[in-house]
């Protein structure tokens, strides 16, 4: 009888310390949604998805919500001061919106034992109390992927490991961006346009992991070490919705890049055949607005937000705050030539430097600042431009 009663102990142990390591009864999984076609969702989208089948609960964990009756929306974005939150979602709730936007979406099961699950409710729970609910979003370093990617290495400890470091030169922020940008050319150009010096540093696996397919990527070619095993963190892909992906149409005739140059070819041949001072002066109105209204938003972005990834933006060289001195000349009807030599020689110097250090991201900003070149150098009084204007 004692015999028996050992042996049932240890048979009881060992049932104990396998329920340990294996709880069938509880699954997380990573949810990844395939980009759409919008601003906000070309990048993709990532969550995650608990399912407990005790309880009878499955509940989609969604880092990627704002709430649009905030107070001062629009300038709390502009500003880069406006929280997101964490909302936890039905099933039918979390896919309904990419069935509305006919999006793929993708799961796969993250290999965590017990105890890691257990580790990750509590990080869960404390990551859903009011104090800590919401967080300041940043595009880099902390958005609703970064935030799953910090909870699992958190959950699985020290026994994550990534691949090695890859070979050979690896790709800036901005190059990361740009591939999700590339059937998009006006949203590329505009991000691009205002995204500073922080978007030009050196990204690795880990921290490409802000975006959300490189984030599935990039833990799929992980693995955790389970007493000496190599084992992979996520496993069992499977496709929730599928859809076909977002049809763009996109032409090189209505690029930027074509028509900023198109436009640049008209105001040279309008000046040089047509000098009459009340043309010009609309046209140069017109052109200086534009340019004037993105030289302030360069000194906006430099200077007064909290969106790191726009400071330290160098297209504020040629698109200065001189611009606005030349409109209001220009509105006044005053001959400031100076400001005009002013503004053509710092946009000369942005061009030399954008030539001899291209990149392929400037390519439409090229014919934007030949523009200012022409427009300016018309009106500097530069006895060698037969293309100037003796408006004064």
């Amino acid at each position: 009888m004692k015999r028996l009663i050992i042996i049932l102990f240890l048979i009881a142990f060992c049932l104990q310390g396998l329920m340990s390591q294996s709880d069938e009864s509880r699954s997380v999984y990573l949810i990844t949604v395939d980009p759409g076609d919008q601003i906000y969702s070309i990048y993709g989208h990532s969550a995650l998805r608990i399912v407990d089948v005790r309880e009878g609960t499955d509940e989609f964990y969604n880092w990627g919500v704002f709430d649009f009756d905030t107070p001062n929306f629009a300038w709390k974005f502009a500003k880069g001061r406006l929280d997101y939150l964490l909302d936890v979602n039905s099933p039918n709730s979390f896919l309904g919106e990419y069935i509305y936007e006919k999006r793929t979406v993708r799961q796969q099961k993250i290999n965590f034992e017990s105890a890691e699950i257990d580790k990750l409710a509590e990080l869960l729970k404390e990551n859903l109390k009011p104090e800590n609910i919401k967080y300041r979003y940043d595009f880099f370093y902390d958005d609703c992927s970064t935030r799953i990617r910090d909870l699992i290495e958190k959950a699985v400890g020290s026994k994550l490991i990534y691949p090695p470091a890859e070979k050979g030169s690896q790709p800036s922020f901005r190059v990361e961006v740009g591939k999700y940008q590339q059937s998009y050319p006006w949203k590329q150009f505009g991000i691009n346009l205002i995204m500073g010096r922080p978007g030009e540093r050196i990204t690795d696996l880990r921290s490409r992991m802000f975006l959300p397919l490189e984030m599935m990527d990039g833990l799929s070619q992980a693995v955790v070490n389970r007493d000496g095993k190599l084992l992979p963190l996520l496993s069992n892909q499977s496709l929730l919705l599928q859809f076909d992906p977002p049809v763009v149409k996109n032409t090189f005739f209505t690029s930027p890049v074509f028509l900023f140059s198109l436009i640049l070819i008209l105001l040279i041949i309008q000046l040089a055949l047509y000098k009459g001072k009340k043309l010009n002066r609309i046209i140069d109105i017109i052109l200086f607005t534009v340019f004037s209204f993105l030289a302030v938003l360069m000194v906006f972005f430099n200077f007064f937000t909290d969106h790191v990834q726009m400071r330290w933006n160098l297209n504020i060289i040629w698109l200065s705050p001189f611009i606005l001195i030349c409109l209001v000349a220009l509105i006044l009807d005053k001959p400031w030539e100076s400001w005009f030599k002013t503004v053509f020689w710092i946009s000369s110097i942005a061009f030399i430097i954008q030539i001899i250090l291209p990149r392929g991201y400037v390519f439409s900003f090229i014919p934007l600042i030949l523009i200012l070149m022409l427009r300016s150098a018309a009106r500097a009084g530069f006895k060698w431009n037969p293309l100037g204007l003796n408006m004064f």
